[in-house]
């Protein structure tokens, strides 16, 4: 694998095994911030859990970090865990502050912007068909 497609860190299958999994959401995103790779669209993200229907992806952004405009086949739950996020759907804007979360049914269009340096825990919980 050339240098440029080199991990950062193990796969998934390998950081997330095991029957309990201990999610250390602050010092993850020490690490992100850490890493030395290019960020895209002003944010790291890494996966803190895959397991079954439920996924969460924990985000670390720069100030002017975003999300481009995307669904989710699954229902959305989105934390601010430290700094402002700001959510859009077609039908809102919300200015989510540590603690506060938003719940999005599956299929709803949403970006999120990060104004200032911000953490986000984002949640997508799939049904059991999918």
């Amino acid at each position: 694998m050339p240098a440029s497609e080199e991990r950062l860190r193990p796969p998934p299958s390998d950081r997330l095994a095991g029957p309990e999994l201990f999610l250390n959401l602050s010092g993850t995103l020490e690490i992100l911030r850490k890493e030395p790779s290019p960020q895209r669209d002003g944010h790291r993200q890494a996966t803190v859990l895959h397991r079954g229907h439920v996924r969460l992806v924990l985000f670390a952004f720069n100030a002017g970090g975003r999300l481009a405009a995307h669904r989710a086949r699954g229902l959305v739950t989105i934390q601010a865990l430290r700094g402002t996020v700001i959510v859009r759907t077609p039908e809102a804007r919300y200015e989510l502050v540590a603690p506060q979360a938003l719940a999005l049914d599956p299929g709803v269009e949403h970006e999120v912007d990060a104004p200032e340096e911000a953490d986000m825990l984002l949640g997508v919980h799939m049904d059991k068909d999918d």
